[in-house]
């Protein structure tokens, strides 16, 4: 099924941390915890091929996200049998890490077209002798706000063609491209390659990792974004963009072929990607579609796309961001990749956010944060936070207990006696899902859900406390990157940079996935 051409949705129902210590190399994690507010993203037909994972070992995660998805709707659900043990017993390969096949292709990128790249000693050595480097960073901001190299520029995966231009207009500036460690450094830098840029272009070989570990100060804090592209840098980026699309053969497709599409939705999936900045996608985009910066789609494709052979549309406003995308998509082995032609011209545009499908009934009864305050301390409230760890961790309504939701059933016996239970999240849409389970769990207990989440209790300027502080179980839900940890940091960043260049191998080793590559 992995390889034959047909539409197949490989989905692993653990948590992202548990998926992170071992998987199969095309499987997408959707834990089962958010099953119902991601599936219609991710797997837009209800007839794609949907094969379920958990471990295989006694987890029973399966049989629940396929009796939801049968639910649903969706009428092509099978199980694989035994889980990742019984896959890792019949000698298949099994992947630690997370975005798996899109790190491998960095890696990949780097060997088969020899990506020059700088070593941080390198790139302190020149600046401190008063070489005139620019480096842009191909991070998201949040990213390069919390740790950057002193005096980088932001310029995420594809706004690299479409801004550097007027950041670095004389042709014999040097180039340097980072990210946190290797992946969006290599594929920055080849792009602007790529694009035919005459500056001398290098990654930053590890990144600010290798940075870090070099021994040199990171910025932290830092603001600087390149400026949206002056006219002749627009031209610049047009004139580059054109050249990408030929070599790699990128096709367009114009607004009436795409309108035919979307009314053939019960045919096959189709993908409506808006690679622009999140702050562009806000203010105007076509209806339909969701936000999925370039950089980050190439960088991680299996967050927003769960659908191998899928059919994608890439949008933008003026096709150079949804080019570079769609021609490093090409080369990452996707074979229907298209370009809205003209991109959003004359359109008619929506600033309405994207509002995903969510599966299931919220629990209707909700309680104010003001109200919670007032009750916290009288012993008569228990809170559980079901948000991610790292978030928990950052800030958290006082005593409330951290839980992962699809491990309710075994944690909820730690949970204190009380005569009210209230369920808190993010945005409190999880929250809400997950209430009327934990009424069946606690019927002794009124249980609400906090309205508008913790974020509302936020905003409301509610003490909050750090730290992971009240856990019902092991905080491994999500990934943990090696500046998340709290301890060993730089033994852990050794251990992933060691990983990612690994990957290349055991890739080969599966044969599941093929790059391609164009002289």
């Amino acid at each position: 099924m992995l390889s034959d051409g047909e539409e197949l949705a490989l989905i692993d129902v653990r948590e992202q941390g548990v998926f992170g210590q071992g998987h199969l190399l095309l499987a997408s994690c959707l834990p089962l915890s958010h099953l119902e507010m991601r599936i219609a993203d991710l797997v837009p037909w209800m007839r794609t091929r949907v094969v379920l994972l958990d471990g295989g070992d006694g987890e029973a995660l399966t049989e629940t996200a396929g009796e939801r998805l049968t639910r649903w709707g969706y009428g092509n659900v099978a199980l694989l049998a035994g889980g990742l043990a019984a896959w890792r017993d019949a000698g298949y390969e099994v992947f630690s890490g997370v975005n798996v096949p899109s790190k491998a292709f960095g890696e990949y990128v780097e060997h088969a077209y020899d990506t020059p790249r700088l070593t941080a000693g390198e790139l302190k050595s020149r600046r401190d002798a008063g070489e005139d480097i620019v480096v842009l960073d191909s991070r998201p901001f949040a990213e390069f706000h919390r740790m950057s190299i002193p005096g980088g520029i932001d310029a995420p995966g594809a706004e690299l063609v479409y801004r550097a231009h007027d950041m670095a207009p004389a042709p014999d500036t040097p180039i340097v491209v980072n990210c946190a460690g290797r992946t969006r450094s290599i594929i920055g830098a080849q792009s602007l390659i790529n694009a035919g840029f005459p500056n001398p272009i290098a990654a930053l070989e590890n990144g600010t990792m290798g940075w870090h570990l070099a021994g040199f100060n990171v910025a932290r804090g830092a603001t600087a974004v390149a400026a949206l592209p002056s006219t002749a840098g627009l031209e610049h980026a047009r004139t580059a963009a054109t050249r990408v699309a030929e070599r790699f053969g990128v096709e367009r497709v114009s607004a009436e072929t795409l309108a035919e599409w979307r009314h053939d939705g019960d045919a096959y999936s189709l993908f409506l990607l808006d690679v622009r900045s999140p702050g562009e996608f806000a203010l105007g985009h076509l209806p339909g579609s969701r936000n999925a910066p370039g950089g980050q789609l190439v960088q991680g494709t299996d967050e927003f796309i769960a659908v191998r052979h899928a059919r994608i549309v890439l949008i933008d406003d003026t096709e150079v961001r949804a080019v570079m995308t769609a021609s490093w998509l090409i080369q990452m082995g996707w074979h229907d990749v298209h370009v809205l032609a003209g991109g959003l011209n004359d359109l008619d545009l929506t600033s309405e956010p994207h509002t995903p499908l969510i599966y299931g009934e919220p629990w209707p009864n909700l309680i104010e944060p003001a109200d919670l305050n007032t009750v916290l301390d009288d012993g008569s409230v228990s809170v559980i936070d079901l948000d991610t760890s790292l978030i928990y961790r950052d800030g958290h309504i006082p005593g409330a207990r951290w839980a992962v939701r699809s491990r309710l059933q075994t944690q909820i016996d730690d949970l204190p006696a009380s005569q009210t239970i209230v369920v808190t999240s993010g945005d409190g849409r999880l929250a809400a899902l997950a209430a009327g389970e934990i009424a069946v769990l606690r019927p002794d207990s009124a249980v609400l859900v906090l309205k508008g989440g913790t974020q509302a209790w936020k905003t409301q300027g509610l003490a909050l406390e750090t730290g992971l502080t009240h856990p019902l179980g092991p905080n491994d839900d999500v990934q943990y990157k090696p500046y998340d940890r709290e301890g060993g940091v730089e033994a852990a960043m050794q251990d992933y940079l060691q990983w990612e260049v690994a990957l290349v191998e055991q890739i080969a080793r599966d044969g599941n996935l093929t790059f391609r590559r164009y002289d």
